[in-house]
């Protein structure tokens, strides 16, 4: 089965949760099918073709460029039985796959253009561009995968023309043997982390998404004596970014302990940061699955998450950790779960420990990968 794996992100370029998801499957899928990689960058590599924009649309609308990628991935899908893409950065190109070499179409939605309206801050007019590419991949897609039930539920709402037998949930992973807990603490020495202080950790982009605003306001209440680390880099827009810094500024003005680190940092760094936290903390108002806050419970950290998307079927709440409705009161609930996990060191190691035991048993990535191939066959047989 020779299947074409569309992305903008793979290794070594990888900045969110989609870009981790094709990284993980990718090397599940080489034991299970002939898989050869489409991905933003330059050069090529073995199973891998790496495609940059246009440099006649260097100025350009980032839609525009997104597009002139698309068109050369498309051209480099001949020989493909089928094409598989992820996110509306390569749909399109999956897409112009199925009608240039007749073979099916499958691709996972990790998020909807319609239910992301602050993107219009990012892209512009090229945000009705990037809505108008993955409605017209995920209407004639052969199959779509969900990463989650909520996603499914908010793809079918979103997109009513499918018919929902098409529309298929296949979880995020996790590699449970890469996150798991790391007691060194050469990574929190680096940064200057009081060891004596608990601290809640953020990891994510500074996005309107992952609701970074609301989590450095509530802080401001939390107690005193716990440490804020924010690991939080790649700002959609300046202007996000400014407000981020505008906040950050705020908040170290009236607390001490408070960390941002705004570069990516190495896995194993991060890795460490999780293992050490108190709480991981997840604020954000659309999430359809969330693998940052697998990762944590990976490595053995309870979750205080928002309850939105598939956030639920992640974090069980009172049990892996604490759920909080995302409503006019969220900043007081984001701060009071917080001091609750980490004010309850028994409770918060209880709950760490079983966001491990869940994430080992659910949510490896061979029984992904293996869900996904299954899938393939099933369409190749249709079509």
């Amino acid at each position: 089965m020779r299947v074409g794996l569309l992305t903008r992100e793979y290794p070594p370029d990888v900045y969110g949760g989609a870009g981790v998801h094709v990284e993980f499957l990718a090397r599940e899928l080489r034991d299970l099918v002939d898989l050869e990689v489409h991905c933003w960058g330059e050069g090529r590599g073995v199973g891998v073709q790496r495609h940059r924009p246009w440099s006649a649309l260097d100025t350009a609308n980032d839609a525009l460029r997104t597009f002139s990628v698309d068109l050369a991935m498309a051209a480099g899908l001949e020989g493909r039985e089928l094409v598989h893409s992820h996110t509306w950065y390569a749909n399109l190109a999956g897409h112009l796959g199925k009608l240039l070499y007749g073979i099916p179409h499958v691709m996972t939605a990790h998020s909807l253009e319609p239910l992301r309206p602050w993107k219009a801050e990012q892209l512009g007019g090229g945000y009705a561009l990037s809505g108008w590419a993955e409605r017209t991949a995920i209407e004639a897609a052969d199959a779509v995968i969900a990463v989650s039930g909520a996603m499914r539920e908010d793809i079918l709402s979103c997109y009513p023309a499918l018919d929902p037998a098409d529309v298929h949930v296949v979880h995020n992973g996790i590699d449970t043997t890469l996150y798991r807990p790391d007691h060194r603490t050469d990574a929190l020495a680096r940064f200057g982390l009081d060891a004596d202080r608990p601290y809640v950790l953020f990891v994510g982009r500074i996005t309107r998404q992952k609701g970074v605003p609301h989590l450095l306001r509530a802080v401001r209440h939390i107690d005193p004596s716990v440490q804020v680390v924010l690991c939080a880099g790649a700002p959609d827009t300046p202007e996000i970014d400014q407000e981020f810094r505008d906040l950050y500024q705020e908040l170290s003005r009236v607390r001490d302990g408070v960390l941002w680190i705004p570069q990516m940092l190495p896995r194993p760094e991060v890795i460490q940061l999780l293992t050490h936290a108190a709480v991981f903390v997840c604020p954000s108002v659309y999430e359809p699955l969330g693998i940052v806050n697998l990762e944590a419970m990976a490595c053995g950290t309870p979750v205080v998450a928002s309850r939105v998307g598939g956030i639920p079927e992640v974090v069980e709440d009172g049990k892996t950790g604490l759920l909080v409705p995302l409503d006019d009161d969220f900043e007081v609930g984001l701060a009071q779960a917080l001091d609750s996990v980490v004010g309850d060191p028994e409770t918060a190691r209880r709950m760490g420990e079983a966001g491990r035991e869940r994430a080992v048993g659910e949510f490896g990535w061979d029984a992904v990968a293996r869900r996904t191939a299954r899938l393939y066959g099933e369409i190749l047989k249709q079509a």
